[in-house]
């Protein structure tokens, strides 16, 4: 299965499951761990999921814009940390 494939079943598993852990991710999709840990790797550095404390959930399309705003724009005076909005440090 090529990664891409990959991510989309993975995708469409949490969107259906938000409390979904990655093992039961695994157990659901009958993809090996490791492909899956993987593909989770890829889905947040896409920013389109966020993994807190072992929890999976979709970014909806406006989190989506604001993480992708915080992590590329190094002239915004705030900056997202584990869900938190933080005054940047200068």
């Amino acid at each position: 299965m090529k990664e891409e494939d990959a991510d989309w079943v993975i995708y469409h598993l949490i969107v259906t499951e938000p409390s979904i852990s990655a093992e039961g991710l695994a157990s659901a999709s009958g993809l090996d761990p490791c492909v899956v840990d993987a593909s989770l790797g890829r889905l947040e550095r896409y920013l389109l999921i966020e993994r807190t404390e072992g929890k999976l959930r979709v970014l909806n399309f406006g989190e989506a814009l604001i993480h992708c705003q915080v992590k590329y724009s190094q002239d915004l005076p705030y900056t997202i940390e584990n869900g938190v909005i933080k005054e940047r440090k200068t």
